[in-house]
């Protein structure tokens, strides 16, 4: 029989093509997506995503979708808090196994794992060591797609931002730069693919940067460029 399973849901290109592998392995089911969300600006927390993109995402691929409530600024502690609770309500209703997108970064998955092994939840990592120069060019055969919500200003300038995720945006990353993004050098949203009934529509919208307030600070040290991809 297989292992009861809610997928830990980030709206990006990692989430779906992780999704997508999940639900051909006969080991798991997965029936639900997992997204912490940040409450008073109904934003996905990292990616910047709006609520309604998101729950257009989860409708399309038929699964139920369960938010965890953050704070504009959340804590660790009100994270765990939040987190630890959601996962003990799904530990209730009889799921056993998370699944995750991540790739290579083994202090994420050790985390991962040991807050929920708790519960008695265990994590499924499918991605887990897979050369990324391959995953994301099998990602694109699939037929999969998606555009740049967010990269790190540290990393890539503010022309990568809201930009497809193609060959032509492979080509232009700079040596050092993951092609996942991996190391946290951009975000994306998936919007068409395997794993949805239709594709998400959107528009590009503002692109700003965001970053710590500081006249000592620049562009180039930290932050991030966001695009606001609005709903059609």
């Amino acid at each position: 029989m297989p292992h009861k399973t809610f997928f830990n849901w980030s709206t990006g290109k990692d989430s779906a093509f992780a999704l997508y592998l999940m639900q051909r392995d006969s080991n798991f089911a997965v029936s639900h997506l997992l997204t912490s969300v940040y409450a008073e600006h109904n934003r996905v927390s990292m990616h910047g995503l709006r609520r309604i993109l998101l729950e257009q995402q989860a409708a399309a691929t038929g699964l139920p979708l369960i938010t965890v409530e953050l704070s504009e600024t959340p804590s660790m502690a009100e994270y765990e808090q939040k987190f630890g609770d959601a996962v003990q309500s799904l530990s209730a209703q009889g799921f056993t196994h998370a699944a995750f997108g991540d790739i290579f970064l083994a202090d994420l998955r050790r985390y991962r794992e040991e807050k929920l092994s708790p519960v008695g939840i265990k994590a499924a990592f499918p991605l887990w060591k897979r050369d990324t120069a391959k995953l994301i060019r099998e990602f694109l055969a699939l037929g999969f797609r998606a555009v740049t919500v967010s990269v790190s200003a540290d990393k890539l300038g503010a022309d990568f931002v809201g930009r497809e995720v193609d060959e032509a945006f492979l080509a232009d990353l700079p040596s050092g730069v993951d092609p996942c993004g991996e190391n946290g050098e951009f975000h994306t949203f998936c919007y068409a693919g395997p794993v949805f009934a239709r594709e998400i529509g959107f528009r590009i919208g503002e692109k700003v940067w965001r970053g710590p307030k500081s006249s000592n600070t620049t562009v180039a040290e930290h932050g991030h460029w966001y695009a606001d991809l609005e709903p059609l």
